[in-house]
């Protein structure tokens, strides 16, 4: 007989998790070669990436502030707003291709690059054989390590990226021996401070500690560029001397390494030579501050703050099942570029692997976005490359929306804070594009490209493609992520202070925007429109990208409208004439292959396969697409489109099939999504097991291909999703546990997953039915809570822990 008990005691599901949890760590045996084997620490603003080299050991460094350019001319392309009519003439004259051809007139500059910051050499001046060289990330603590013998003498080095300390420190321990420089691809100079090589004049001034300074600036003219100062700072018990733009440390048995920088951006609306930051005296506090601690007190500082963070969620799949070699240190454990490669080619589904690339998801966000209104981009902030693919740049079609999708659910809501001020950014220029290019003078629009300076701008230099230049929808789904804090948070303030307003400046553009179909009276729709970089072939043959009513852009506008209706009704605002346009939007309409429309008409996608799926936003991270014919449908596209796409849009599909409650098509999605991807330019020789195109690089990096950091955000998230849903009606959550649980993840445990409407569940399972559930209240609510086949309604006062108990 079934027996359910709703205890109130204080007992949590907390611990038994956390031990359940498996050592998160990547491991290797060899130093990285190619970009995607480094190892990635960061602090939310400076970066590195670990080679581990034995002879030369290379570290790019990378400052998330470092991007060329200045501030937006607002006055940019004034009147391109004057091609809008023709165009629209055209399209409803059902004339494509001139209208494809009228929107080059509609384009403005592309966006900024994202560059690196230097490089940084250690290079071992010992000779002699290496043996058992090990490299790892312990994501557990957030710290990496690697070590080896030569000639019998241990060698170890170790790195952390602290945020509370704004450093990266680097330890040396055993015999070392070694020459330390720092260059940068960008236009730099270095000055070496410290003990000469001849004379020991200085030695007492320095002591057993040198420093390098490099300065430089963002390619360009430095008279319009950001400027940099890094500053590293070695300390040792052996001798160290300075030469030229080196280090040289030799009879040491301990070394420590300090590196500082900053950068003269200001802000997004601020030149960063004329109203630059004052980064010359902010790096000399900087670096006088590295002498307020020891190396072990700045790690328990660094331990301590990323601990706050990352510990408030643990995961354990199928514990039981878990194979004891995938484990850290176990005898004959598998190592992580091993691991990934039996998974698919093997055909081992190892439970630890699919953890720790749910974790790794986190330790990314955590490390990569935590600096005032710059975002995470679309590398994260790791860049090794003086030109990034794509810019580096913040893609707004999906990439940087990606980018947060696992914030709140994965309880690192902090994480998503440098998105409220960067929206705010695109809100201020965006005003200006919306009149610049679309003669309106209410509210803002933003586009698909965007950079540091937060442009809004239609990209394409008047040459590129419409299917990703003309696009204007990035304002509007990228506020749906402030919506989805409150719902989350239940922060009236934050409603009322910040997300309200950007919200509905982004819905009263869309406001004027939207047109009345001339093909439907009565009905609204957007022209021009285009569904994100995908492409249509007309009934007549035509191939071509500008439409009108395209779904994407109605979807993105009715979710929009749903939530900002939603917000104001909680701070007692109306929008009539919202709800009004809301019930006049074109409606969806499903295909003549039982698919859902993303097209007006009931045209053919010039590739069935085509990464994107733009007119599903409704269904997910959308919340709108409810309706059961209409989900069958999305179901109908989903199948049409397959499994094998690009990394980042292998993150969403697993997001989209368990939003449609469809356990076993989500995880295999996310085993597609750990498909082993050979490094770019390697030799086939090499590599000859591993595959091309979307999933996973040995350092567990997404690969679009190349890497893109949203594949990593979209698969944590839509672990998440398929252990948990949750939902927000009439103020009321309801959540509902193993939503999509797949028959390999029969049993297992969660805790610390955030829900809409201020809840932090914590659950255990076995056989797919929830054993064990402990849920905390931010806020006074009502409850309701779906579980093996059964609704339970709770009321809980603030602050209030309950656990459910079933068996």
């Amino acid at each position: 007989m079934k027996r359910n008990y709703l205890l109130l005691s204080a007992m949590t599901c907390l611990t038994a998790t956390a031990q359940q949890q498996a050592p998160m760590v990547l491991e290797y045996d060899k130093p990285a070669t190619y970009f995607e084997e480094s190892l990635p620490i960061g602090n939310g603003k400076l970066g590195a990436l670990i080679y581990g080299s034995t002879d030369d050991n290379v570290i790019y460094l990378n400052d998330i502030t470092l991007w060329t350019g200045k501030p937006v001319d607002r006055n940019l392309d004034a009147d391109a707003h004057k091609w809008i009519p023709a165009i629209r003439k055209a399209l409803f004259e059902e004339n494509y291709a001139l209208a494809d051809s009228l929107q080059l007139h509609v384009q403005g500059p592309n966006s900024q690059h994202y560059q690196p910051l230097g490089t940084l050499h250690i290079k071992d001046l010992n000779l002699g054989e290496i043996k058992h060289y090990q490299r790892t990330l312990n994501i557990d603590s957030a710290i990496v390590r690697d070590s080896y013998l030569r000639n019998g003498k241990l060698i170890t080095r170790e790195y952390f990226a602290s945020n509370p300390d704004k450093l990266i420190a680097i330890r040396l321990r055993g015999d070392i021996n070694c020459q330390i420089a720092l260059t940068a691809q960008v236009p730099h100079q270095v000055k070496r401070n410290g003990p000469p090589a001849l004379g020991v004049s200085d030695r007492g001034r320095w002591g057993n500690s040198g420093q390098l300074t490099m300065t430089g600036h963002a390619t360009g003219d430095p008279l319009e560029s950001t400027h940099f100062c890094t500053i590293l700072k070695a300390s040792t018990d052996g001798e160290i001397t300075a030469s030229d733009s080196s280090l040289t440390i030799k009879n040491a048995h301990d070394a420590i390494i300090y590196i500082v920088n900053e950068t003269s951006f200001n802000g997004f609306d601020k030149h960063p030579v004329h109203e630059g930051a004052d980064y010359l005296n902010d790096i000399t506090s900087d670096i006088w501050h590295t002498e307020n601690y020891t190396y072990d007190e700045f790690y328990a500082r660094h331990l301590a703050d990323y601990k706050a963070i990352y510990d408030r969620v643990k995961i354990c799949l199928n514990k039981n099942n878990r194979n004891p070699n995938d484990l850290p240190g176990a005898k004959d454990r598998r190592l992580t570029d091993q691991l990934l490669l039996d998974y698919t080619n093997g055909g081992d589904q190892s439970q630890y692997l699919e953890e720790l690339y749910f974790q790794f998801g986190r330790y990314l966000l955590i490390s990569s976005s935590r600096t005032k209104n710059v975002p995470a981009n679309l590398q994260g902030l790791w860049a090794p490359q003086l030109w990034s693919p794509w810019r580096g740049n913040y893609t707004v079609n999906i990439n940087l929306e990606e980018n947060y999708w696992p914030a709140f659910v994965a309880n690192m809501a902090e994480m998503a804070e440098p998105l409220d001020g960067f929206i705010a950014g695109l809100a201020a220029n965006g005003k200006f594009t919306a009149k610049n290019y679309y003669n309106i003078g209410e509210g803002w629009c933003s586009s698909h490209n965007s950079d540091i300076w937060a442009m809004t701008n239609p990209v394409g230099e008047k040459r590129e493609s419409p299917e990703w230049s003309n696009w204007n929808m990035g304002g509007a789904w990228l506020v749906n992520t402030l919506w989805e804090r409150y719902q989350f948070t239940q922060d009236k303030e934050y409603l009322r202070n910040v997300a309200y307003p950007l919200m509905n400046g982004a819905a009263q553009f869309c406001l004027r925007w939207l047109i009345e179909n001339p093909k439907q009276p009565g009905e609204l729709i957007t022209a021009p429109s285009t569904s994100p970089e995908n492409e249509y072939k007309t009934d007549k043959g035509y191939h071509g990208t500008t439409c009108y009513g395209g779904t994407a852009d109605l979807a993105i506008i009715r979710e929009l409208f749903i939530n900002t209706i939603a917000a104001g009704k909680v701070l007692g605002k109306k929008n009539k004439e919202m709800e009004k346009a809301l019930a006049k939007l074109h409606p969806y309409t499903i295909g003549h292959m039982g698919d859902l429309n993303e097209w007006y008409y009931d045209w053919d996608d010039w590739d069935f396969q085509h990464r994107h799926q733009s007119h599903l936003i409704g269904l997910y991270p959308g919340n709108h697409l409810t309706d059961a014919t209409l989900q069958k449908a999305a179901e109908r596209s989903l199948e049409i489109k397959g499994d094998k796409t690009t990394g980042w849009s292998t993150g969403w599909r697993i997001n989209l099939w368990a939003r449609l409650h469809k356990p076993q098509q989500a995880y295999h999605i996310y085993q597609k999504l750990l498909t082993p991807i050979a490094p770019r330019g390697s030799k086939k020789t090499d590599w000859k097991e591993w595959h091309k195109g979307g999933g996973t690089y040995p350092n567990l990096f997404d690969a679009h291909p190349p890497f893109q950091i949203d594949g990593n955000f979209g698969g944590t998230a839509g672990v998440c999703e398929m252990l948990m849903q949750s939902t927000l009606k009439d103020s009321k959550a309801i959540i509902e546990l193993l939503p999509a649980c797949p028959e390999q993840w029969r049993e297992g445990a969660i805790s610390g997953l955030c829900a809409r409407g201020g809840y932090e569940v914590s659950f255990e399972w076995k056989d797919r039915k929830v054993r064990k559930c402990c849920i905390k209240a931010k806020k006074t609510g009502t409850l309701t809570l779906l579980y093996n086949g059964q609704q339970k309604t709770v009321k809980f006062k603030s602050g209030q822990t309950q656990n459910i108990k079933t068996w």
